[in-house]
This record gives C-alpha cells, sequence and structure tokens, in this order.
C-alpha cells in the first residue's frame, strides 16, 4: 500500500525499472549532451509525469553535471513521452 497523496510524487527509485528506462530513452534524444539517469520519481496525472536524477555530460570536455529532468508520459495513444523541463542541480 502506498502512503502517497492523489497526485504527490513518489519518493526517488534508485532502482530504475524497464518502464522507467525505456520513457527516458523515448523522450530524451538531445544532440551534445548524454544523460545517465540514476533515480526516478513519479506522480500521475493525465499521464503520467517523471522526475529522473541523471548525470549529464556536456560536449564541453569534463565538464559533468547532476540534473534533474522532467519527462511527461501521456496516456496510451496521446503521443510520446517528452521533456518537460530540465533543472540543473548545484551542490
Amino acid at each position: 500500500m502506498s502512503n502517497n497523496l492523489a497526485g504527490g510524487w513518489t519518493g526517488f527509485n534508485f532502482e530504475l525499472t524497464a518502464e522507467a528506462k525505456k520513457v527516458f530513452a523515448e523522450a530524451v534524444t538531445l544532440a551534445g549532451t548524454k544523460y545517465t539517469p540514476f533515480a526516478f520519481a513519479t506522480q500521475v496525472v493525465a499521464g503520467t509525469n517523471y522526475s529522473f536524477l541523471s548525470q549529464a555530460q556536456y560536449v564541453v570536455p569534463n565538464t559533468v553535471r547532476v540534473v534533474k529532468l522532467h519527462i511527461y508520459q501521456p496516456l496510451p495513444g496521446q503521443g510520446q513521452p517528452h521533456i518537460a523541463q530540465i533543472i540543473e542541480i548545484t551542490p
């Protein structure tokens, strides 16, 4: 049983599920940056919002950051997952 409020975010899961990996791969196709997700949380809306913690390797040599990518997965038959927001996490 879950203690999450309706519409609330789950806690971050550090074991990516096959579904989370699939959504990430379909949504993240940006050239110039390689994103490697290491945790995710979800929020059920009219579809599903995913929040991924990810390492970002930029084109500039030796530039690595941690970012949070918010990805929206529409309901079945209503489109592909897409990035809604990228937030750089600063120490």
